[in-house]
């Protein structure tokens, strides 16, 4: 075992703090800022970036930040790099590796690129601060979705990923996304495929001899599809969620930061502290790695305008807050 991974781990789901995800691809960004008006440049992108990173006492809530390469690489509109500011405020510099994900069936189902070079990359990763990284694979459900091959996939490429990561010395968080809002299914297909991917995952994460006390898990919450008729109370999603992690994820992981994956601010928030005041004696800190669920309400106040700056801050501060209670 990695005694430096175990700790960076551990930092990163510490009690009452999640993770920010400011990773978004320059596509998903610029969706984003078209949606409030605003036209994407490097410019604008790394505006709203900055603004978020420089609001006052992010740090009580925030434990650490997966940035984008662009982020990492270039210096902000005011001049400094974003790893120096996060520095400051003792807030741990993470980085997005996977490039992406490649359609490979008539169902359109994925595997997720960008091992190649990885080692390569990682060098030059560390030497502009990163300490920790995340990769996503992405499952869509359906008829016989996600497939054998779709989990077995994407399993192994995790699995490469998290390994390579450990060996480069930094913290994988690994992210196996089922697309669970996503289609008219209800709460228990989601149930039984989460569970099905994160027993894949974890299998092969094993056989690869990934440390499971040096990495984290970022899952999805077990939901019902958003066309389902019969949608679940709060406390389903949460005992069903809760049920999967306990079959599949080994208590060796130090935390389970969860991804926000389409719901709304709101919604996010009152899950994971359904999630965290129901279930106490779990082997894991459960915690938070969102991005919309964070970012969104701030973003719309901010407006791509700098009279609103202070403003966006304050909305977004709140936001952050709220979601660091909800961890009890």
């Amino acid at each position: 075992m990695n005694k430096n991974l175990h700790e960076i781990a551990k930092k990163l789901v510490a009690p009452k703090k999640g993770i920010l995800a400011a990773d978004e691809s320059l596509k998903t960004m610029t969706k984003r800022l078209t949606s409030i008006g605003v036209e994407s440049t490097v410019q604008t992108r790394s505006m709203w970036r900055q603004i978020m990173v420089e609001t006052e006492g992010i740090e009580n809530y925030i434990s650490g930040i997966i940035l984008y390469d662009e982020t990492l690489r270039n210096p902000l509109p005011n001049g400094k790099m974003i790893v120096d500011i996060l520095k400051e405020k003792g807030i741990l510099p993470g980085i997005k590796t996977d490039e992406g994900t490649y359609k490979f069936n008539t169902n359109e189902e994925t595997f997720t690129l960008g091992l190649d070079k990885l080692e390569k990359r990682y060098e030059e990763y560390k030497m502009l601060g990163a300490v920790f990284a995340k990769w996503r694979a992405v499952y869509k459900v359906g008829d016989n979705m996600p497939s054998e091959v779709a989990r077995i996939a994407n399993a192994i490429g995790l699995a490469q990923y998290a390994l390579i990561t450990q060996k480069a010395g930094l913290v994988p968080i690994v992210e196996p996304e089922v697309l669970v809002l996503e289609g008219d299914h209800d709460i228990e297909k989601s149930e039984e495929t989460t569970e099905e991917v994160l027993d894949k995952v974890f299998k092969w994460l094993e056989r690869f001899g990934v440390d499971f006390s040096g990495m984290l898990l970022k899952p999805n919450m077990v939901l019902a599809g958003k066309d389902c008729s019969d949608q679940p109370s709060v406390e389903e999603i949460a005992e069903k969620t809760v049920s999967v992690l306990k079959k599949t994820v080994p208590k060796e992981v130090p935390g389970i930061v969860f991804l926000s994956g389409g719901l709304t601010p709101d919604q996010a928030t009152d899950y994971l502290k359904a999630i965290n005041s129901n279930y106490k004696d779990l082997p894991w800190q459960l915690s938070y790695s969102f991005g919309r669920a964070l970012q969104q309400e701030g973003l719309k106040a901010w407006g791509g305008r700098s009279e609103n700056i202070l403003e966006a801050q304050k909305v977004f501060f709140e936001r952050v807050k709220k979601v660091s209670q909800a961890r009890g």
